[in-house]
């Protein structure tokens, strides 16, 4: 059921238009699982399908389709997002210079300044999925400095280089589907129906065994027959629930693990190749439905097919030309001297580790080194307490593009109940249709909400959009916990009356507020 009051704020929201295509693909992805009719092949189709276009299509996108995608999420902050656009195309652009020039191209990293809940961690989190570039989100506040119990700030690196060879390991597993689906299929069919087995004596002496040449043939013949049949039964799903014996490689290292504040990432040293060839892998036999086999033993053979060396060169150098590192709440490593003492001593520290690496130097990684030159660093923080001018003067000029995110406004809050893919009032609706109960917000109603977030942020502590999702928790709660059992009412109308009720007590008083909104 649509909601025309929503469609009245929103006016006519052009998000919906671009919603279409990722319905269009998930509801095929729908269809093609219910149907066991399909083969291997077609799945392998659908998934190609989806996949290709992100891969060459973010690679292209332009500073105002970059801004277009990230509008759909996050409302206002426009100056963050043309920041952050230019900083991606830039890596685009930089590619495409001449080689004399392009070493000399360094990124401009970016420090995000601006209240917590107006969207600085959420850019960060859209940016990973509209970006195929390994990109790594770490909060400051978790490292501490060299010869302090924690992580140092070379596993920044070594978690982004992790990332980038996942990334390509995932892809070319889709290049390979379509021969590990075969290959799987293979050996399903040699578990039902085992080959015909050669024998040199048949062929030396079949005479005295009393077989012909051509009888082997015809066996041969008949296998292949039977196998043939057996193939179509198994692509049609008719072998789906066929319980069956599969010898699964393990590996033949047991788990270790370092005792101490390091771990072996942070040693770069991978112990599991070191010791590969010592102790090689073992295989255990395993029952389990064919339906199950073909996943598994699909895996099995996409392994086989990828080649690693290619795969860990190609992800070092996407890591070292494409690689962003998103490092949030970087104000809580900053402060004046005097108080870098007690539990905060290494905070200092901290920034001096991270100068060497964001201006460019090698890290080593299990996989090899890694240069972080051409590394794009973005940076935020609430600078609630402290103020970028408390950061190290080294690590200010190593973020020289600042940019202030704006404090959210009542009509803000407006567009965030209601524009956005991914709106709260659309969760809500969502969550409460799985009960069969429809719910729908009016526009008064929505107004209200929007004024009292507004009203509580000034008067208790801003804290940005989050105050939504206290506002409607308390909002809803009644419902959300009567509903099935003790509510038999299939919809609801949540009016600008009904907010008044559930909130006019709460929001007057203001030391109640503190502890519930």
């Amino acid at each position: 059921m649509k909601e025309p009051t929503q469609m009245d704020i929103t006016e006519k929201n052009p998000d919906n238009r671009e919603a279409s295509p990722k319905k269009v693909i998930n509801d095929t992805l729908d269809d093609k699982s219910k149907s066991n009719g399909k083969s291997e092949t077609k799945k392998a189709k659908a998934k190609k399908e989806i996949k290709e276009p992100q891969q060459t299509e973010i690679k292209e996108l332009t500073p105002s389709q970059i801004v277009a995608e990230l509008d759909k999420y996050i409302i206002g902050q426009d100056n963050a997002k043309k920041s952050v656009a230019i900083a991606l195309r830039n890596r685009w652009r930089r590619k495409q210079i001449t080689d004399d020039l392009r070493e000399e191209i360094m990124p401009n990293n970016i420090i995000l300044i601006g209240p917590t809940g107006v969207g600085k961690t959420e850019i960060a989190r859209r940016l990973a999925k509209l970006t195929n570039a390994p990109f790594v989100k770490v909060e400051a506040s978790k490292f501490t400095e060299v010869g302090y119990v924690g992580r140092d700030v070379e596993s920044i690196i070594r978690e982004l280089t992790d990332l980038g060879v996942t990334i390509v390991k995932s892809e070319r597993a889709i290049e390979v589907q379509k021969k590990a689906e075969y290959m799987a299929e293979e050996r399903i069919l040699d578990i039902i129906i085992p080959p015909v087995k050669k024998k040199s004596e048949d062929s030396a002496q079949p005479a005295a065994l009393g077989f012909s040449p051509s009888h082997a043939e015809n066996d041969k013949e008949d296998n292949f027959n039977t196998r043939e049949k057996f193939r179509e039964k198994l692509n049609s799903g008719e072998l789906d629930e066929r319980v069956i014996e599969v010898d699964i490689n393990t590996d033949g290292m047991p788990m270790m693990q370092v005792m101490g504040p390091m771990g072996l990432d942070d040693l770069g040293v991978n112990l599991q190749d070191l010791f590969s060839s010592v102790m090689p892998k073992k295989s255990k036999k395993r029952k389990m439905t064919v339906k199950e086999a073909r996943v598994v033993l699909v895996q099995e053979e996409a392994q086989k097919l990828i080649d690693m060396d290619s795969v860990i060169k190609e992800a070092i150098d996407r890591v070292q030309e494409y690689g962003i590192v998103f490092i949030d709440e970087i104000d809580k490593i900053a402060g004046p001297n005097s108080k870098s003492q007690g539990p905060d001593v290494s905070r200092e520290g901290v920034q001096r580790d991270l100068l060497p690496i964001v201006e460019g130097s090698s890290v080593t990684t299990k996989y090899g080194m890694v240069r972080t030159d051409h590394i794009l660093f973005i940076a935020s923080g609430a600078f609630h307490v402290s103020k970028p001018s408390d950061l190290i003067p080294e690590l200010q000029g190593r973020f020289p593009i600042r940019v202030e995110l704006n404090s959210l406004t009542e009509e803000d809050f407006v567009k965030i109940l209601t524009q956005p893919q991914n709106a709260l009032l659309k969760q809500y609706e969502a969550l409460l249709k799985a009960e069969d109960v429809a719910i729908e917000f009016t526009n008064d109603g929505i107004l209200e909400v929007a004024r009292i977030a507004a009203e509580v942020n000034e008067q208790v502590e801003n804290i940005g959009a989050r105050r939504l999702h206290t506002i409607l928790s308390t909002l809803l709660e009644d419902i959300l916990f009567n509903t099935p059992d003790k509510i038999k009412e299939k919809k609801f109308n949540v009016n600008k009356n009904m907010v008044q009720d559930k909130l006019k007590d709460i929001v007057k008083n203001r030391d109640l507020s503190r502890y519930i909104l």
